[in-house]
Order: C-alpha cells, then structure tokens, then sequence
C-alpha cells in the first residue's frame, strides 16, 4: 500500500514554531525532494506555499518543477519527513527519499545550469500577502521520476519569508 509523506522547506519544528525562509529576489529553490533508490517513482497529490508580506506588492513567480538537476541545499534529515500514516514505514536515511545537500532538502545556495531535462508541473503568480495550494484530481497527480528531483522554486521581487510543503505519495 502506498503511503503519504510531508515535507516542507525547514526542519521538523517539534515544540518551537516552524521559521520561515527568505526568498531573495533572484531564483531560489525553496524545497527539493529526491526519492531514494527503492522508490521507483511518487505521486505529487499536494503541495503549497505561504508568504509573510505585509503589503501587496509585485507577485512572486512559483513553480513546481521535476529536472534533472539539483540545485545545493540545506540537507534534510529522514525525522524531518512527517510519514501521515501512523502505521506506515517511518523514513530512514535511503528510503524512500535520500538526504544530501543535493537530493532531499531545503533553501538552495547554489541553483543550477539552467540545462538538462525540465518538466513543470505548477506555475503561478502568487502575491507576497497570500498563500497558495493545490491539489490534484485522483488519479491525475503528476509522478516524480526516481532519477529526477522535485523542485519548489520562487523568484520575488523583494524578499520575503515563505513556508513551503509538498505531499508525496510513495
């Protein structure tokens, strides 16, 4: 049976509050999620993000994107991943997402080339005052490759803090 996993763009918060991650104003990846090597693939049935502006200004460009190359993250750790299941497999450093500064993890400091295979599978404009998510149809979530990594990336106009999610189905 397949199971649902939650990740977001910082560590677990456990009993302090959860901190947002600053956007900047060129292109920065938010999130990155690389499934491990006994994941063939996943299906992306949510994801989200929320901005803390506190005046309308020039929309922030979002996009979930798949490709073939990772951008140099925060490495995530497998208790940073919420298994939604309380009787699923609780994630371990291999499975089902693996963990590195370029598989699994959070606030890039290094984006890529913009070269290699790119598959979008959400794009918008999203006001730094406001929150977005979304939610495909059953059976008409988009897969995430093994080989590829599944990228939250925002470009704002002037840098804002941001939370970000998706939900994976393995």
């Amino acid at each position: 049976m397949a199971e649902l996993y939650l990740i977001t763009n910082a560590a677990v918060s456990g009993a302090a509050q959860q901190v947002g991650v600053t956007t900047g104003v060129v292109i920065k990846t938010m999130l990155q999620v690389k499934l491990g090597l006994t994941a063939n693939r996943g299906k992306v049935v949510e994801w989200g993000i929320s901005f803390d502006g506190s005046a309308a200004a020039t929309p922030i460009n979002v996009e979930l994107v798949e490709t073939s190359l990772a951008a140099t993250v925060t490495a995530h750790a497998a208790a940073g991943i919420v298994l939604l299941d309380p009787l699923g497999t609780t994630p371990t450093t291999t499975h089902p997402f693996t963990f590195t500064t370029i598989t699994t993890g959070f606030t890039s400091t290094s984006e890529n080339a913009a070269s290699g295979t790119f598959r979008p599978f959400d794009v918008q404009y999203i006001a730094p005052t406001n929150q977005y998510v979304k939610q495909w149809p059953l059976g008409r979530e988009p897969m995430m490759d093994q080989t590829k990594y599944l990228r939250v990336r925002v470009t704002a106009g002037a840098a804002v803090l941001c939370f970000c999610y998706v939900v994976v189905e393995v």
